[in-house]
């Protein structure tokens, strides 16, 4: 097996699993994010990473953005914002923080590839990144890969439009890059 052959496998699939997403549904999350007083975000293992990946550039468009299980996190209030990632939507953890957060008033948003999961139910709004199985992605993007690079590259591909959306830039985005002593 040749790194080539991952390559053009993987970018494939990210590509026709992120055709497949409902503009609608992206244009609901994006008014969800900018409406929102506190954005909180939330996974487990690596689809958690993802989650924070996407939790910094928020930050650095300016907004009240926290991971939740950090020590430094905020309550979760009525008028905030949960997005949770999870493949399966089974992760318990992530079930029950969607469902304690609703009871309080936030919303919720799934980033998940089952819409009839207990997490996809518990849900105000659900975005499906779902790529398809087949023996080919056992060998070249075991486990979750695909479902992570999927969803990392749908958040890094939201945030321009969020940009434009809050009036930013690289330049001001820039401002508020982590600094590195």
């Amino acid at each position: 097996m040749e790194i080539k052959e991952v390559i053009c496998y993987i970018t494939k699939e990210v590509q026709e699993t992120l055709q497949k997403v409902d503009q609608k549904v992206v244009d609901e999350i994006i008014d969800s994010i900018i409406g929102a007083k506190k954005i909180f975000l939330y996974g487990v293992g690596r689809s958690g990473l993802v989650g924070q990946a996407f939790a910094v550039r928020l930050v650095q468009m300016g907004l009240d953005v926290h991971f939740i299980g950090e020590m430094t996190t905020p309550i979760v209030e009525e008028k905030d914002l949960v997005i949770i990632v999870s493949n399966t939507g089974e992760t318990m953890s992530a079930i029950q923080t969607a469902n304690i957060v609703r009871r309080v008033g936030a919303k919720v948003i799934a980033v998940t590839s089952n819409v009839h999961s207990k997490l996809s139910q518990a849900a105000n709004i659900t975005v499906e990144i779902a790529p398809k199985k087949d023996e080919q992605k056992k060998k070249y993007a075991p486990l979750g890969t695909l479902f992570e690079d999927s969803t990392f590259l749908f958040f890094d591909c939201i945030v321009p439009v969020i940009m434009t959306r809050l009036g930013q830039n690289e330049t001001s985005l820039r401002r508020r890059h982590a600094i590195w002593v």
